[in-house]
């Protein structure tokens, strides 16, 4: 294998050391998502509680984790290395998503475009849909999505994608009070949208799921035991009590519901609310999304 070269298989192993504990670790990199690479710290048998090293974008050559691994390993000598925990998130992300998310969404809001991480933008179109006026919808057109097609689609789905309020809902506010009183605009089906939107007892779940994998991450609580506080407990054959952490991972968008192929950005405000206050010990409005 070439220097620069990514892993051939699943896991490459980069290093080894024995933590204070006496047991054996090993450093690992794994292939992630779009390309991307993680250095992971596992158990050498077990590969039980990985912690993420590092998340090497698609574009840096394998050379980098061996680099990473080995200033990791220095450190080690020194001081025990404290890395959160590595989380179903980080699997299928690329690194820096949230700050190239962030970069993407001020640029394309400037033009009145709020756009999501996979390459769509959207924006309030007026359609043609066989009245004698234009009807004011939300349509998502092909930003950084190559061969995409533009399609219509509710406030509501809008919003699910962006898993951000803002700035759909602000601009849709907007685009009402500006075309409301005129008669020369449909805004009747853009109107109970926003107004389902507002009345809703179904809420966004990220920042419920941020602030979770926060929390875990910082081994204050586990899936298990945040699952169990709610009340959602399994036992397995002998009798052994656990979380039921398949539940809690699909309220927190980490896995699809029962029939579905991608995680909901969904959750009802009671569940969101147990959740927060039992769960996590927090009061429901420090994991409400904006």
């Amino acid at each position: 294998m070439s220097p620069t070269a990514a892993p051939e298989s699943p896991r490459t192993r980069l290093g080894c050391y024995t933590d204070p504990c006496g047991r054996s670790r090993e450093l690992r990199a794994r292939p992630g998502y779009g390309g991307s690479t993680l250095v992971v710290d596992c158990d050498a048998e077990l590969e039980e509680r990985c912690h993420l090293v590092a998340h090497l974008g698609p574009d840096e050559p394998f050379e980098n984790a061996a680099l990473v691994a080995r200033r990791y390993l220095e450190d080690e000598r020194d001081v025990r290395c404290r890395c959160r925990l590595l989380t179903p998130e980080d699997v299928r992300a690329l690194p820096f998503a949230e700050a190239e998310r962030g970069r993407g969404e001020a640029a394309a809001e400037a033009l009145g475009e709020p756009s999501d991480r996979r390459g769509w933008a959207y924006r309030l179109d007026l359609l043609d849909t066989g009245m004698s006026i234009p009807e004011l919808r939300w349509r998502r057109h092909p930003w950084r999505a190559p061969g995409g097609t533009a399609r219509t689609l509710s406030l509501r789905e809008a919003i699910g994608r962006l898993e951000s309020y803002e700035p759909i809902r602000t601009l849709t506010q907007r685009a009402l009070a500006r075309h409301g009183g005129e008669g020369a605009v449909s805004t009747t089906t853009l109107r109970a949208e926003l107004e389902r939107v507002q009345n809703s007892p179904i809420v966004l779940n990220r920042r419920l799921r941020e602030v979770t994998l926060a929390v875990v991450g910082s081994e204050r609580l586990s899936m298990s035991e945040i699952a169990m506080r709610c009340g959602r407990v399994k036992r397995d054959p002998r009798g052994n009590v656990s979380g039921e952490t398949s539940w809690l991972a699909r309220r927190l968008g980490l896995l699809p519901e029962g029939g579905q192929t991608r995680p909901t950005p969904w959750i009802h405000s009671d569940v969101l609310a147990l959740i927060a206050r039992r769960g996590l010990g927090v009061s429901p409005r420090e994991v409400e999304a904006a």
